[in-house]
């Protein structure tokens, strides 16, 4: 079904929508710093309901407060919407051009903290959603707002949340605009899956204090045993990790998938994606065999590495003790408490019961889309309808926390570019891709309500 008078409608209302995201951009709310999370969701609720949405702020049991909303559509199916209103902290500040919250225009883009990551996606599907009923009525679908306060501290507390208004949030695909475009081909992302995180310390002391080199012959270098216990965990030439049954469920990609990936191959730019990178060389040569580590991989990351003196000139010491920080990315089916147990179990088996473990972080639920799931079609569709090209599927999103709790297919996406800085200094937003990323979100809606199962899929064959 055409939607040209939707899109009209949203380009109609383009200045107020900036205006109101400019409104929501100029609220801090950094959730790494509890700064701003209550006034922020008050900012949010306040905006939908100026657009007529009715919403509620709902408290967390000890986090911040989640904003619900319900609009009723002319389809029998239940599209969630998933945003964050929280923000990473701005600095460092003297990289800004200007105040990272006062959601400046200069040449027709907005720089602020929050402007592509994800004030501006929340928004997104604020407007398509007004949009259509001011043109016909209701959307094509019923749609469910939740927009949380603390996607960039992990969500902490969304599963509970989700658990105490499963009859709220109940729905049939989950879409979130939190994404953006390649970083080489400029096409637009498709997400249908993430990694989960498991982040861990290796600790180990040996000696009481550190002694006169002249005797490390005599004792156990803390950081030489950490170094033998880190190559039997993982083995750098081949990229395996080595820790016993790690790889027992592991999900790779199907046919469909290998063949997004061939597509997003033939539009891979290594060289330019090295320049961003400001990278010397890649784990592979193969780019297809990259892309596939990249997208469904698993990965055993030395974040940061430390043992004895760091300062100027010599000091011929043997350190007393060493600590690696790892980070471990799961694909689907490789959930992080149960690959923490196996890391327990290696570090045993192998004599390494002098090295202390301590987990900092087991995100959970690790999950995989279907490229054949109506939502994906739908996104990929609609992905084509607006920004005139066709996108690459991938295969990331905190929706896979709602998911513990509410099976559904869920979907990333969005319309962020890398040259918007989310994350970094001077983070914008432009004022036309804001409009594009509104529309998107109009198309999906569209598109979503308009497919049923037996439709013939639009990615590959």
């Amino acid at each position: 079904m055409s939607i040209q008078d939707v899109y009209q409608r949203i380009e109609r209302d383009l200045d107020q929508s900036v205006t109101d995201l400019q409104t929501l951009l100029r609220q801090p709310s950094i959730s790494a710093q509890n700064i701003g999370l209550n006034e922020c969701a008050q900012v949010l609720h306040d905006l939908l309901a100026l657009d007529g949405i009715d919403a509620q702020i709902l408290p967390t049991r000890g986090g911040p407060p989640v904003v619900v909303a319900h609009i009723k559509g002319s389809s029998n199916k239940t599209l969630l919407c998933y945003g964050h209103y929280d923000v990473q902290p701005p600095e460092p500040l003297h990289l800004w051009d200007s105040d990272p919250f006062a959601a400046e225009i200069r040449d027709g883009v907005i720089y602020a903290r929050g402007a592509t990551d994800n004030k501006s996606g929340c928004l997104a599907f604020v407007k398509a959603a007004k949009a259509f009923r001011e043109t016909r009525g209701e959307p094509p679908v019923n749609l469910t707002f939740l927009f949380e306060g603390e996607e960039e501290t992990g969500s902490a507390h969304l599963e509970d949340f989700v658990n105490l208004h499963l009859n709220e949030l109940h729905c049939d695909a989950s879409i979130a605009l939190d994404g953006g475009v390649n970083r080489t081909s400029l096409k637009p992302e498709i997400h249908l899956g993430i990694k989960a995180i498991l982040y861990v310390e290796l600790r180990i002391r040996t000696l009481k204090q550190d002694i006169w080199s002249g005797r490390a012959q005599t004792v156990v270098s803390p950081a030489w045993r950490l170094i033998e216990c880190l190559n039997s965990i993982y083995d750098a030439a081949t990229g395996e990790i080595l820790v016993e049954g790690w790889y027992d469920e592991y999900q790779g990609p199907d046919e469909y998938d290998l063949a997004f990936l061939q597509e997003e191959v033939d539009s891979f730019d290594r060289a330019e994606y090295m320049r961003q990178l400001g990278a010397t060389r890649l784990s592979t040569e193969d780019d297809f065999e990259l892309l596939k580590r990249a997208h469904y991989g698993a990965s055993a990351n030395i974040c940061g590495f430390g043992s004895g003196y760091q300062g100027e000139g010599s000091k011929t010491i043997v350190p007393s003790e060493a600590f690696v920080k790892l980070d471990f990315r799961c694909p689907p089916k490789l959930e992080p408490e149960r690959q923490l147990e196996r890391l327990r179990l290696h570090l045993q088996r192998h004599g390494y019961s002098d090295i202390e473990l301590i987990v900092h972080n087991a995100r959970k639920n690790p999950y995989k889309v279907s490229s054949r799931e109506d939502i994906s079609q739908a996104t990929y569709a609609a992905a084509q309808e607006v920004f005139g090209m066709q996108p690459l599927v991938q295969g990331v999103s905190i929706q896979g926390i709602i998911m513990l709790s509410i099976p559904h297919p869920a979907v990333l996406s969005g319309f962020g570019a890398p040259e918007n800085n989310l994350h970094g200094p001077n983070e914008n937003m432009p004022v036309e891709r804001f409009l594009q990323g509104i529309k998107f979100a109009a198309a999906i809606m569209q598109h979503y309500a308009d497919r049923t199962s037996a439709d013939r899929p639009t990615g590959p064959e």
